[in-house]
């Protein structure tokens, strides 16, 4: 407890004033992009910080506790997925600049609707941004979720305190402080996660495997990738590299470059950078499935972290440790719970529709105000759902729905004419989506449901492209 409070007392008061700079700022570009002036090696911290931070390192370890190296589909998904979006990052910072956009919602927004037609406008809004959110609710929810299972043995106390902790240290940051704030304090927490692999996670997993030798000892589907079956093994790669096109926190870095060069960079340098950490992590969990003699229900296994650290250091190595997965975790829950809050204000409000009914003092206050009333709903959420595993797949995977129409708003000057196509794909996919992994949960023994979007996707794509090709849209005048 001492090396704890001797590591955790400095990170506290290094957040405080960091947080205090962005206190009594007004301006808004620098809250929401960072003033669109970020070069190339923050962007790559902030962004491998958000990907391999303390929820998703944390989900990581205890997914590789349960289904092995079928774990490591998600980390090839996400390389592809970089150089997919490498092709379009440029184009969508210039974008961002030129027509002022600030999120992944605002630009299909932008793209899909028109003031000419305020009822689907509003229809279209809130379909992109409600879904965005539902989904970023998961993956907030796995960071509360994993920093409770830290405070809860670092400090002796309930798994239902620790997670009002988790949540109230991540709402209060993330009001006050905006994106300009995350990505600063995200290159301070990568830079711990870096330490971290190379002082404890590395030597652990080759002592507890005695040099891998012991891995045999697992079984075979967790060796070759197969625990979670062969859909979720090829579709994982093939259909969630997708996502990254589509994720609102990479939207937000590549919408707050200097450049397009910079966009374009961060976008190569993160996808190469990201792999190893999505190989190591799940092998933690593999470690302690050797070593362990009990086994850990579905609800416990966000303390595979702990108890390998807890296994592998002790005194001022393990405070770091602790600390250091607790400051990524942050880094992970402020970026989305930043990018939820602003969503919300940004398209539901209708801002950059009528520009005039909203200043940005204002649009501010209310983003401010969204944080915490959209942290407070993650936080319940942990505490009825604290399967960590299930929340983190369900999240990043669900948004791959959006793949398809943002593929055509790149890459189509007429994209705006099939609007009404665009919003089918998406609901399609997403009704399809929820009631597959409902049904996943449910019967567990017929579906898997950790694959729910893969026919979600393909039944989007479908929709998307059929009705492309038999629709005789109305052609309106647009000027995206």
């Amino acid at each position: 407890m001492n090396w704890l409070l001797f590591w955790i007392i400095p990170y506290l008061i290094v957040i405080v004033i960091l947080a205090l700079r962005h206190l009594r700022s007004s301006d808004f570009d620098q809250y929401l992009v960072n003033n669109r002036n970020t070069k190339t090696l923050p962007l790559v911290f902030t962004t491998l910080a958000t990907f391999v931070g303390g929820g998703t390192s944390i989900g990581l370890m205890a997914l590789g506790y349960e289904s092995g190296f079928a774990a490591v589909a998600i980390g090839v998904a996400y390389v592809i997925g970089f150089v997919i979006m490498s092709f379009f990052a440029g184009k969508i910072r210039t974008y961002g600049v030129e027509h002022n956009i600030y999120s992944f919602p605002h630009y299909l927004n932008h793209r899909f609707t028109t003031k000419e037609e305020p009822g689907f406008s509003k229809i279209f809004s809130a379909t992109v941004s409600g879904v965005n959110i539902f989904i970023f609710f998961f993956i907030l929810s796995a960071q509360f979720v994993a920093m409770a299972s830290l405070l809860k043995f670092s400090f002796k106390i309930d798994y239902t305190t620790a997670t009002i902790i988790s949540a109230l240290i991540i709402i209060i940051y993330t009001a006050i402080a905006g994106l300009s704030g995350v990505i600063v304090t995200d290159m301070i927490q990568f830079v711990a996660i870096i330490i971290m692999i190379v002082l404890i996670f590395i030597p652990g997993i080759l002592e507890d495997t005695a040099f891998f030798s012991r891995m045999s000892e697992l079984p075979a589907e967790m060796l070759n990738g197969t625990q979670l079956g062969w859909m979720f093994l090829i579709g994982t790669p093939l259909f969630l590299s997708w996502s990254v096109l589509v994720r609102m926190d990479i939207w937000q870095r590549i919408l707050a470059a200097n450049s397009e060069r910079a966009a374009k960079r961060a976008s190569i340098w993160s996808g190469i950078g990201m792999l190893p950490f999505y190989i190591i992590f799940p092998m933690v969990g593999m470690a302690i499935r050797l070593v362990l003699d009990y086994d850990l229900g579905a609800d416990q296994t966000a303390d595979v972290a702990y108890l390998f650290i807890d296994r592998h250091s002790s005194g001022v190595l393990m405070g770091f440790a602790v600390v250091g997965l607790l400051s990524a975790l942050m880094s992970s829950g402020d970026s989305f719970l930043n990018i939820i809050s602003i969503s919300a204000v940004k398209d539901f409000v209708g801002w950059g529709k009528k520009k005039e009914e909203v200043t940005k003092q204002k649009a501010h206050m209310m983003i401010r105000i969204a944080t915490v009333v959209f942290g407070i709903i993650a936080l319940f959420m942990a505490l009825v759902f604290p399967n960590i595993v299930d929340l983190m797949v369900v999240g990043i995977s669900t948004i791959t729905i959006f793949a398809p129409i943002t593929l055509f708003a790149l890459t189509s000057k007429k994209a705006f004419a099939y609007r009404k196509v665009a919003l089918t794909s998406i609901l399609t996919a997403f009704v399809v989506n929820l009631a597959l992994f409902i049904y996943g949960i449910m019967a567990p023994e017929h579906f898997q449901a950790k694959a729910s979007f893969i026919p979600a996707f393909i039944l989007g794509s479908l929709v998307l492209v059929i009705g492309v090709l038999i629709s005789k849209p109305k052609i309106m005048t647009h000027e995206p």
